[in-house]
């Protein structure tokens, strides 16, 4: 390895910029040459990258976002696009590629991977917490603390007023942060992709333990099966006259900020063990944590095994309800 260049792709996550200073700074350790492309594969079918120093990546491992940008890219899933892609790493002489992001991001990587035979290793970079073979992706934690201190400030509006507020998070096909977040926040009821949820149930729920004397939160995964907090709100708003019933849409806000220590820890440990996985002449292989133990898994199985949240924390919840 003398020459290795690194992407993040798809949506922005909280820990990315600590994951790319850790790849940098680590290839600058073993004398390989760090070579960021900007806006991931649209920048690699553009051809727009430059080798990195120790300067690029000072103090950045507290910003959020990345630092070499992210888009979007339909070219890339066209063949004639993936062509243009590796017709640049050719000529820039690259041996070895990291990519930072999620399920979209992974599957573009093992099509190169295929088609070109450059060794390739992922680093999940997503706040939804959706990538088999891991228990934390890169930015998850962040989002989580994002969403629980946005909750606990709209639950003292809620009790003031006596309102029941349903409040949307980012999770189109999975549940973690709606999930995780119910818990964190003391929600009363979360709805997520993974579970079916009973609208004459919710409504029977809302009515035994609220009773309109007190406010409670009810979170909604945007992916849920009923829709988002807006329309969820809009079909038991008829079974519910008498409540005062709010809806907030959380949005982009939990993509950003500064990330937790836990997300710049675990991006740290996978930047480096990437690099080293691929001095090892590892390839198609995705980094994990799993406790505290760095794990591996093969690309593709990261990109066909889904991973799905601890359903039995939603009877957690309905223990917890106040009656």
């Amino acid at each position: 390895m003398k020459k290795i260049a690194l992407i993040t792709s798809g949506g922005d996550s909280p820990g990315m910029n600590a994951c790319i200073r850790a790849v940098v700074k680590t290839c600058l350790h073993y004398k390989i040459t760090p070579f960021g492309i900007f806006d991931g594969f649209q920048g690699m079918i553009d051809g727009r990258g430059f080798e990195m120093s120790y300067l690029d990546v000072d103090n950045i491992i507290q910003r959020g976002g990345t630092i070499l940008g992210t888009a979007r890219c339909k070219e890339f899933m066209q063949v004639e696009g993936r062509l243009k892609a590796i017709a640049y790493l050719k000529s820039e002489n690259i041996d070895g590629l990291v990519v930072i992001g999620g399920d979209g991001s992974f599957t573009g990587a093992y099509h190169l991977g295929q088609e070109m035979n450059i060794p390739i290793i992922g680093l999940p970079g997503t706040i939804d917490n959706d990538i088999y073979g891991t228990d934390h992706t890169i930015g998850y934690d962040t989002a989580l603390n994002t969403v629980m201190e946005a909750v606990d400030k709209i639950r003292d509006t809620a009790a003031s007023h006596h309102r029941i507020f349903f409040i949307e998070v980012m999770g189109r096909d999975a549940g973690f942060i709606a999930l995780n977040s119910a818990i964190s926040s003391g929600a009363e009821n979360v709805l997520i992709p993974e579970k079916h949820m009973d609208i004459e149930k919710l409504v029977r729920d809302i009515k035994i333990h609220n009773k309109g004397r007190r406010g409670s939160i009810i979170m909604v995964a945007e992916g849920d099966e009923w829709g988002g907090a807006i329309e969820l709100m809009e079909k038991v708003k008829p079974f519910l006259p008498d409540y005062d019933l709010r809806y907030s849409v959380l949005g982009h806000i939990q993509r950003g900020g500064s990330p937790s220590a836990w997300d710049r820890i675990i991006a740290t440990k996978m930047g480096s063990y990437a690099v080293e996985l691929l001095m090892n002449g590892d390839t198609n292989l995705m980094v994990g944590i799993q406790g505290d133990n760095l794990v591996t898994c093969s690309i593709e199985q990261g990109i066909k095994e889904n991973a799905s949240p601890n359903l039995n924390s939603i009877k957690l919840l309905a223990k917890l309800r106040t009656k």
